[in-house]
Order: structure tokens, then sequence, then C-alpha cells
């Protein structure tokens, strides 16, 4: 092996190592990053589902407690005349199809169904025998009681919720209803991500995976589970175990878990645990693993080559340049030997072309380190150069909302020292409205980093135009007269953010107002034309056109007519228009300039 391929031996063995330890170790970062955001995500999409499984729950749950005290149930069970329980089917029979209940009744203190809503029905309720059922002996002790069971009529799975008629002295019945969560269980299925409720006992109550309906957990006790089979409360269910493998137990009640999906699709899940207020219950939240980890993954080791990449280019070039040196020094080394051996007269010349060449590697050197100062000198600058840009966006978004809070202080000082309370109070609200606003401008800059965008909802467009206009009163106050507006009808809606579109108009008409400001029949026309799909607002001024070295370049960053202007109101007004579909176009002459802005409708 040479001189000269042992150090490339060595730089490749020593790159080798470092790129595969540096890949492993922020792959191992990448997946603890990627898992703990899952379990952040995993959590909040599980809080909501419990708030909602909680509105579901709260709905049924006042229907036996009025109807324990209703009039005609105390009289059917008094007198069970067949009248009375005739009117009392009518009566449960309206009450259930105005709520999310699946069925009512009436049960004596026997247990037998006196009334019910299904009543028609061929398998209607009345004459059944309730009283094995752990719903009606608890509600005959306690008043009120909740049982989850498979129905042994209808053979649905459902919440039964009673409560006892009269007191615990001299009770005379007891009346029940059934919630099913059928379309609960449809909302969980469409979101695509497994979702299912426990009991207790451990054991599936509710799910968006049906076959996993009254299968068990890995938490579940094998004597109490046999203890409810016994009581036939979920029928002639095995109650088996779930497809599920615990891989990991974390934080919070977060494990890692290995799932075999119907159709015997094998997925790793982040699954999150949340108990339900109000029950017994909790509700497991399961995200996929492995997109996540993927994706995080290949992000890290690409950052982490990219960043190694320049590094190892530079270890390598290093070693080159060093070779060359060690080759240039060696070859005159021998250069200068031979010619000291042959001609003796030469060597004053010899000595002269080395010092000539010492010379130049020495100012080869220096220009070099010079070279490498004007390069630090540059990534600075463009460092600067960016941090001006983005302090220069963030002056420009806040600047009407602050002089806006700047005109609603000075008013609100002002009804305080007149002891006007209720106007004061008024201009307060309005200044933490507009500190909010100031807020979302911000948070939206920084998500221009960002690759998405928030997603776009219904907008009236009258309350953006006229949202706009008010944060102009405090910047032209008195000369908002100029203005003709022909706002659109409230129905009218468009797709975007109220925030984002309210400083695409805010812009717009500073600029329009700006330039007919110095004119006495200034104007500046505001109309909507609507069509099918889209709406077209127009800004439309009679000042003095804009010139036209700015307006081929109308819309490029720092490019300003004004003395004082930054050249990011359009930039930012025509990005604001393009994430939510639409366009902006500008027209403009000597007799005055013409914005178009084009919207997708939201109300067709």
């Amino acid at each position: 092996m040479t001189a000269t391929r042992r150090p490339w031996l060595v730089f490749a063995v020593v790159a080798a190592a470092l790129l595969a330890v540096t890949l492993v170790g922020v792959q191992r970062y990448a997946t603890a990053t990627a898992l703990a955001t899952l379990e952040q995500q995993g959590r909040v999409d599980a809080g909501l589902k419990v708030a909602l499984l909680r509105a579901v729950l709260e709905r049924p749950r006042s229907l036996p407690l009025l109807l324990a005290r209703d009039r005609d149930v105390e009289e059917a069970l008094a007198g069970p005349e067949p009248g009375r329980l005739a009117a009392l089917n009518r009566k449960l029979e309206d009450l259930v199809a105005g709520t999310n209940a699946s069925v009512l009744y009436v049960t004596d203190t026997r247990g037998v169904a006196i009334a019910a809503s299904n009543w028609r029905e061929q398998s209607s309720f009345v004459g059944n025998d309730y009283a094995f059922r752990d719903y009606f002996s608890a509600a005959m002790r306690m008043s009120t009681a909740e049982h989850f069971a498979l129905g042994n009529v209808s053979g649905r799975p459902g919440l039964y919720i009673s409560h006892r008629v009269g007191p615990q002295s001299a009770p005379l019945g007891v009346v029940v209803v059934k919630a099913e969560f059928d379309q609960l269980e449809s909302d969980w299925r469409s979101a695509m991500r497994p979702t299912f409720v426990t009991d207790q006992n451990g054991v599936v109550l509710i799910t968006s995976i049906p076959s996993w309906r009254f299968m068990s957990t890995d938490t579940a006790v094998p004597q109490t589970l046999q203890a409810v089979r016994q009581s036939r409360q979920f029928g002639a269910e095995k109650l088996v175990a779930l497809p599920s493998v615990t891989l990991e137990q974390r934080t919070d009640g977060a494990k890692l878990v290995r799932t075999v999906l119907p159709g015997d699709q094998e997925e790793t899940y982040v699954e999150v645990s949340l108990t339900v207020p109000s029950t017994p219950w909790v509700l497991h939240y399961l995200l996929p693993v492995q997109p996540a980890l993927t994706a995080a993954a290949r992000q890290a080791q690409l950052s982490a080559v990219l960043v190694l990449a320049p590094i190892l280019a530079a270890a390598g070039w290093l070693i080159r340049r060093r070779q060359r040196i060690l080759s240039t020094i060696a070859a005159e080394q021998r250069a200068r030997q031979e010619l000291e051996r042959r001609v003796e007269e030469r060597t004053r010349d010899l000595s002269q072309a080395r010092d000539r060449l010492q010379a130049e590697i020495t100012d080869h050197r220096g220009t070099e380190a010079r070279l490498q100062g004007v390069q630090q000198e540059l990534v600075q600058a463009n460092r600067l150069a960016i941090l001006g840009q983005v302090a220069a966006g963030v002056a420009h978004e806040i600047n009407q909302p602050v002089a806006t809070i700047r005109a609603y202080a000075d008013n609100a000082r002002t009804f305080l020292q007149r002891r006007q309370m209720q106007p004061a109070e008024e201009n307060l609200q309005e200044i933490a409205g507009l500190t909010e606003r100031i807020g979302a401008i911000t948070d939206d800059l920084k998500a221009l980093a960002r690759k998405g965008r928030g997603a776009a909802q219904p907008v009236i467009l009258c309350d953006v135009i006229t949202g706009a206009i008010m944060l102009l009163k405090s910047r032209f106050s008195g000369r908002l007269e100029a203005l003709q507006i022909n706002l659109p009808a409230p129905q009218v809606l468009v797709l975007g953010n109220r925030l984002r579109l309210e400083q695409v108009m805010i812009n717009l008409l500073q600029n329009a107002l700006e330039a007919v400001e110095d004119r006495p029949d200034g104007q500046v026309r505001v109309e909507t034309r609507l069509s099918d799909d889209s709406i077209v607002i127009i800004v439309e001024d009679n000042g003095p056109g804009i010139p036209p070295a700015i307006r081929d370049q109308l819309f490029t960053p720092f490019n300003s007519s004004k003395e004082a202007g930054l050249g990011l109101g359009l930039v930012i007004a025509k990005d604001i228009v393009g994430d939510y579909g639409g366009r902006i176009d500008a027209e403009s002459s000597s007799n005055g300039s013409r914005f178009t802005v084009e919207l997708k409708r939201a109300d067709t």
C-alpha cells in the first residue's frame, strides 16, 4: 500500500463509521421524538373523543329522571288501566323520536314492562320481565342505575339508564332508557383511527371496529370475566382477548402495541387511554406508528447527510491538498539535490527559484485566508438581510391593529376622564380583540415557514370588508368619506380565514386611500361581483396610478413607490389569496388603479 493511498483508506473507514453512527443516532432520536409527538397528538384527539362521548351520554340521562316524576307515569303504575297505558305508550313513543335514545319503557315493581316506546313493533318490550337485569334491581335499591348490556329482545348492545318511580319505602316501578351508539361508532370509523371504550372489567363496549366488540383487554382479570360470562350481561359472547400485544409501556397511560386488524393486517400503534368522567369506562385511542417513524427517520437521516456531506468533502479536500503540498515539496527537494550534484554554479539560481515558489505558496495561503473571511462576511450579511425581511414583514402586518389600538386607548382614556364607564369598557374590549388579532397575525407569519396552511373555512365577505374599514379608521380619520362601498349580502360566503382576508382588504384600501388623499375629488370604489363558483372584489381609485417602473414588479418584495413603504403589502396579499385558491390582478393608468381579487365561493 503506497503512502498516498493510506490516508484515503483511513479517511474512507472513518467517514463510513461516522456516517453509520450518525444515521443510527439520528434515527433513534427521530423515533423517540416522533413517538412523543404521537402521544401528545393522541391525548388531544382522545380528549376530544371523550368530550363527544360525554355529550352523547348526557342527552338520554335526563329522560328517566324527568319521567320518574311525571304524573302520567305515576298514575299508570298506580292504576294500570288500558286507557292510561295506551296514553303512556304514545307519550314514550313521541319522546324517543326526539332524543338520542333507542327505546324508552316503564316496568312495575315486579320488573314487567307495562309501557314502551316500541309498543307498536313486533319486538315490543311490553309484557317482558326484566327483573333479572341489574339496572332494574339497582334502581329499586339506589334510585338510579346505569348498565351496559346486550338486549335480550333486540340483540343490540346499548347502555341502559334507569330511575325508580316513587320513594324507596313505597316504589311504584322503574323508568328505563336504552342508548345505542351506532352514529358515534360510525363517526369513529370515518376517522380511520381504531377507537374503543372498555368498562371496569376491561370488556370492549363501544368500538370503531365491530369485530372487537365484547373482547377483553390484557388488563382484564380471568375470574372477573368468568363471572361476567355467567351473568349473561353480554349474551353468549366469549369475551376473548383483543388481538393486541403490548410492546412498551410509556408515560401517562400511553403504550406501544402491536395489533392485528380485520383482514390480518398487523400494525404497530401508540395507544392512549383516558378515563370517561361520570362513568367507570376508559377510552382507548390508537395512532399508527410506522408512517410517522418512517417520515421522521427519513427527514432526520437526510438532514444528517446534508450536514456531514460538506464536512466530509472539506476533510477530503484537506487531505488532497496536503498530499499535493507534500508531493510538491518532495519534488522540489529531489530537483534541488539533482541540480546541486550537476552544476554547482546554478545553486544561486535554484535558491532564487525556491524563494519565489515559497513566496507564491505564502501568497496563495494569504489569498485563501482572505477568501474565507469574505465568505464569512457574506454569510453574516445574508443572515442580517433575512432578519431584516422578517422584522419588516411583522411590522407591516401589525401596523394597522397597533394604530387602531392607539385610537381606542385614547378614546377610553377620554371616556374614563368623563366617567363614562360603558363606552370606556367597550373600547377596552375592542383593544383586547385587536391584541388577539396581533397574536393571530404573528402566528400566521410563523406558519409561512411551514409547508402547510390552515384549512379554509366559510367566511362572511361583508364582515371582512367592514372589519378592514374599522381598522383603517385611525389611519384615515375624516377621510373615509372617499369610500364608496357596495357591500355584499350577509349570506355571501367565501373560502378563507377572516383575519388573513381582512389583511388583504386593508392593504388594498390603504393603498387606494393614500393614492387619492391629495385629490379634492378623490374616490375609492369597492364592489363585488358573484358568479356560480367565485366572487370578484374590485377596489378602484381615481388616483395618479402606479409608475411604470413599479408596475412591472408590483408583487416583488421591497418594491414600493412610497418613501416609507416596505414593498411587502401586495406580496403578502397575493400569498394569502393564493393560499385559498384565488388570484389577484392589478391594472393602472394615469386615471387611476384597479385591483381585482377573485376568491372561491363557500355558499354554493
